[in-house]
């Protein structure tokens, strides 16, 4: 058996993750052309690349499918509950930085803190009859964070793309998304409350804890950090 490492299959996170094995002298690259999802590893001996969506690797590293993965911190806190039971983070890679946070609209000049949207949500319940409305991907970190903040009339929408634009559309009134430069948020007329920052990520290394490793596996795992300057 070898040991599995699963990275992104495309774009520039799998670029950035080749690229960051790469200058620590293990090369990972695609075996066929672009639309195949075959990969190879050089630079080590047991060790073999699985190329899936960035979505997907938490779910392959739960399921003890895959030893490591490289993905978003936010995925991973995302898709597993309790994930730090079920995943050790080995390493921040230091590429696909991005912020989960809370926004509402720019025109709510009012608005600017937790507390004010907390009031806000409780006058717009009284009002419209309905709960004040939340478009976002990240239904578990939004929850758990807004109850850790006392807000609590308010619903999630699901949005799995073009979340920005959901208030303008009047599907939502506030929205909660990855944001790496603010540049999007504000051409939507959006801000970002001031303790609105939900969490920092970016790409990251891990483990799955679950998976029982042979003595071959944990010593190509331990070559492999050495490699990597992680042991």
């Amino acid at each position: 058996m070898s040991l599995k490492l699963g990275v992104p299959s495309k774009g520039r996170l799998m670029e950035k993750t080749f690229e960051w094995f790469g200058k620590r002298g293990i090369e990972l690259g695609r075996a066929g052309s672009d639309r195949e999802y075959a990969g190879y590893v050089q630079g080590i001996d047991n060790v073999d690349l699985v190329l899936l969506s960035a979505g997907e690797i938490p779910r392959e590293l739960a399921a003890g499918r895959i030893h490591l993965g490289v993905t978003g911190t936010d995925l991973v806190r995302e898709k597993l509950g309790r994930w730090d039971n079920r995943v050790e983070e080995i390493a921040e890679l230091g590429f696909g930085q991005a912020d989960l946070v809370l926004a509402v609209p720019g025109a709510w000049v009012d608005v600017n803190t937790l507390d004010d949207l907390d009031a806000v949500a409780s006058a717009f319940r009284a009002t419209h009859g309905f709960r004040l409305r939340i478009a976002t991907k990240y239904h578990r970190l939004v929850r758990e964070f807004l109850r850790e903040n006392g807000v609590a009339d308010y619903q999630l929408v699901d949005s799995q793309g073009a979340t920005e634009g959901t208030v303008k559309n009047e599907t939502a009134e506030a929205i909660a998304d990855i944001t790496s430069t603010g540049d999007t948020l504000r051409a939507n007329h959006l801000k970002i409350l001031e303790d609105g920052l939900i969490l920092r990520s970016q790409a990251t290394l891990f483990r799955a804890r679950c998976v029982p490793l042979s003595d071959m596996d944990r010593s190509t795992l331990a070559e492999l950090l050495k490699s990597l300057s992680l042991d």
